[in-house]
């Protein structure tokens, strides 16, 4: 399970449906040309929390039978709704996923112990590996590294998706569970985490900068830091300009200036005017 996984996006059509063959060739695209070694399916990056429970079902499936085995497949099915959490854990599991994935609760102000009951309660339910999805910024939820400890204990908790710019708790985990997978979240940050010796990445950009994530670990892996730094700094030159104009919006659009049929983002999520557009097919002409 180590490696870069790409935080997989979605293409939708005008109306907010999904577009199955524009999805289809995303995925193709990370894994023929961005050369992932897998997919984290139903994140943030892929409009997760603005979708319906049969869509994400239908997200499920569709990737499960595009990859097949061609890369390690995570399922995020976290949810403040327990239920449907659960039952998307039950479902991905039956499609075979590698392994499935949880947002802690969020926007209620959760302490902890809800917040481990919450994780306890997926894996009552649950037969597979899981890997904690730890974002303070966006949830509000800070765990320690006590709190951490007392998660991995749980058998089938096999690591965390950290994506946090806290690199002294970074550093803790990795010493304090050197059994456990680390996956680093932020890809601005790649070379930093990749020091600390985590295990992988799950990236929103990596959906079209995935080679260039790959060199930066696989540098930093072989001790090549000052080489890694200089990706790194072209890969920044890149994020900057894609979280200057849009997100999501950009990286749809540098696909779509790729070939790939990225569609549209969901509501609210606003499109691009023409200037944006114009931008990140300079991007893509640019860094890719």
């Amino acid at each position: 399970m180590k490696g870069l996984y790409s935080a997989l996006m979605c293409s939708f059509d005008e109306q907010g449906q999904v577009n199955e063959q524009g999805l289809r060739e995303i995925i193709r695209h990370n894994i023929d040309v961005s050369k992932v070694d897998g997919l984290y399916v139903n994140g943030s990056t892929g409009e997760n929390f603005l979708i319906s429970t049969d869509q994400k079902k239908q997200i499920f499936n569709i990737v499960k039978d595009e990859a097949g085995h061609d890369v390690k497949l995570i399922a995020q099915i976290g949810a403040l709704n327990i239920d449907e959490a659960v039952e998307l854990g039950q479902f991905a599991t039956e499609l075979g996923y590698d392994a499935i994935s949880a947002v802690t609760p969020f926007y209620y102000k959760f302490d902890f112990e809800e917040v481990k009951d919450y994780y306890t309660t997926i894996l009552e339910h649950v037969d597979n590996d899981f890997i904690i999805y730890s974002i303070p910024a966006l949830t509000g939820v800070n765990m320690n590294l006590e709190q951490f400890g007392e998660l991995f204990n749980h058998e089938k908790v096999i690591g965390v998706k950290f994506t946090a710019p806290d690199f002294f708790l970074l550093e803790r985990i990795r010493h304090a569970y050197p059994d456990k997978l680390i996956y680093s979240g932020f890809d601005e940050m790649l070379l930093s985490a990749s020091v600390l010796n985590v295990d992988g990445a799950i990236g929103s950009t990596f959906n079209v900068n995935g080679q260039r994530a790959k060199q930066i670990f696989q540098l930093a892996q072989s001790g090549q830091i000052d080489e890694a730094r200089e990706v790194q700094k072209v890969t920044n030159d890149l994020i900057g300009e894609i979280l200057d104009n849009g997100l999501y919006q950009t990286i749809k659009e540098i696909l779509k200036h790729k070939g790939v049929d990225a569609g549209t983002c969901r509501k609210p999520m606003k499109s691009l005017t023409d200037d944006g557009v114009l931008r990140a097919k300079q991007m893509a002409e640019k860094y890719l």
